[in-house]
């Protein structure tokens, strides 16, 4: 009897959380480890189906890396890397595009409708969702200490997100699944950071919440602590003594950028973890770093 009321319990902590965000738009971008282990991949998509069958509308944005990178292998295309980010040729984009677009979308996409939700894959291409620009980047010459700017290819960044067809899927109680792969102005497909597309397209739905599965906890201090709360005017510092470095300096600054286009709160947690956008939502402490503006609010 005692194991039944603890689920009841369970069922009315959540009780608040679920009527706080009925009707919200919940961004999530997967990936990492929660995309690959076989068992964390049907929770997810059972947590996934579970928030739309409570009244929330989850968009989900996925990455692919790994994935990429083996296709490239197999296909005999060597993977070069600049700065973290992979150089993309004509033949590499070919590949990202059937990867993204086509092999890991529609697994993800087969693996929600299978365990009974109604999900719909799409690119940043389709519907003029994202809109992509030519990704800048430049190096310093160390033989003149001056930038030089570096052509990686066909790599972007999201210049515009025309989010009415993710607006018509919610309406219509469909899962939107989004691979982070954009059309230029010059009819080029761009390959893009599916935490920037997912930061990006959070901001244009004006969403309740933007949530990063990563394969860490979320941020820890300089003793190796976790960081439950970070206000968005705390980044910077944060960046400037060391505490965000490495990977997490661009996923933390995603979120800033996603708190000023107007969402409500950015959680970066540790995808791992079993059900952890439920965790993250629906219970008192929640898991791992969350960014938003907190002052005046309730962290």
């Amino acid at each position: 009897m005692q194991e039944l009321i603890n689920k009841a319990n369970v069922l009315m902590e959540a009780l608040p959380w679920i009527r706080r965000f009925y009707g919200k738009t919940i961004v999530i971008k997967y990936g990492g480890n929660a995309m690959v282990d076989e068992k964390l991949k049907e929770g997810f998509a059972r947590d996934v189906i579970l928030m739309k069958y409570i009244g929330l509308n989850p968009v989900v944005v996925h990455g692919g890396g790994p994935q990429i990178g083996e296709v490239l292998k197999a296909m005999g295309i060597e993977s070069r890397f600049e700065q973290g980010m992979r150089v993309t040729d004509a033949a590499t984009m070919g590949v990202v595009e059937m990867v993204l677009g086509g092999k890991v979308n529609k697994e993800i996409v087969a693996n929600i409708n299978r365990h009974g939700g109604r999900a719909v894959g799409l690119s940043g291409k389709d519907g003029g969702l994202v809109t992509a620009r030519k990704l800048e980047m430049t190096k310093i010459n160390p033989e003149t200490l001056s930038p030089e700017i570096i052509d990686i290819g066909m790599v972007g960044e999201v210049d515009r997100v025309e989010p009415s067809v993710i607006r018509a899927l919610e309406e219509n109680n469909f899962i939107p699944v989004i691979a982070p792969v954009g059309i230029g102005a010059d009819g080029r497909s761009y390959n893009i950071n599916a935490d920037l597309v997912a930061g990006r397209i959070a901001g244009a739905l004006r969403a309740e919440k933007l949530i990063l599965l990563t394969d860490v906890e979320g941020v820890k201090d300089k003793d190796g602590k976790l960081i439950s709360t970070i206000d968005v005017r705390e980044v910077p510092r944060l960046i400037e003594d060391g505490t965000l470095s490495g990977g997490m300096i661009p996923k933390a600054t995603c979120c800033v950028d996603a708190v000023r286009e107007g969402v409500t709160k950015t959680h970066i947690i540790d995808g791992r973890v079993e059900h952890a956008c439920l965790l993250e939502i629906f219970t008192d402490k929640g898991i791992g770093t969350a960014i938003a503006d907190f002052e005046g609010e309730d962290a």
